[in-house]
């Protein structure tokens, strides 16, 4: 299902049918910041395990995304120098590897230690994880580890995903920029990715 939601006013009633869906166990396709990406609530442990399915990815491949810089906090362990390049960065096209708190579900972490983070500047996406009051475990669209042509236009993001996602939410054309990559895990940030957002630090 094709669900048109506007960046600019995300209609309440349309969001809250996003969120049914992923509170009953759904998969979605939702913009970013970045590019569109596939989310679950990470409350249901079929979603995950369907979401790993549906893109065949690895549990490396999973990002967590939060509304706030205090539900990174609950997931992960977050020093004060952590938290001050964090807040500098986030809501941002930004992926933040940090060491996992042990509120973190072992069917998202597999066998790592670390986990993937971000807080997307983008008002459906945020719309969405307000409503929800949880994480999205998500993970970029893209073909093959390549974000392809298609990926930016939510008709033919549908067209690919029928049947196999319950909605895709169209929010306009997305980017074909993914977030920048960062490792927080040692004492000075390493940029793993470049892509949307510039680090400051």
């Amino acid at each position: 299902m094709l669900l048109k939601i506007y960046e600019n006013n995300p209609s309440p009633r349309e969001v809250e049918r996003v969120v049914k869906c992923l509170r009953d166990g759904g998969v979605i396709i939702y913009p970013t910041d970045g590019v569109y990406a596939l989310g679950c609530s990470m409350q249901s442990g079929k979603a995950v395990a369907r979401l790993k399915q549906i893109c065949g990815k690895n549990d490396d491949k999973l990002t967590v995304v939060c509304r706030s810089l205090s539900d990174i906090s609950e997931l992960a362990r977050v020093s004060n120098p952590q938290f001050k390049v964090l807040k500098r960065n986030l809501p941002g096209p930004f992926t933040f590897i940090l060491e996992a708190s042990s509120r973190v579900p072992d069917k998202i972490l597999g066998k790592r230690k670390t986990i993937g983070i971000r807080v997307p500047d983008n008002s459906i996406a945020m719309a969405i994880l307000e409503t929800l009051e949880c994480p999205m475990v998500s993970t970029s669209v893209k073909d093959d580890d390549e974000v392809v042509e298609y990926t930016t236009d939510p008709e033919l993001i549908e067209e690919r995903y029928a049947g196999t996602v319950d909605v895709v939410v169209d929010g306009g054309y997305g980017s074909l920029i993914p977030t920048t990559l960062v490792d927080l895990t040692e004492d000075e940030p390493e940029i793993l990715r470049e892509g949307g957002g510039e680090l400051i630090w």
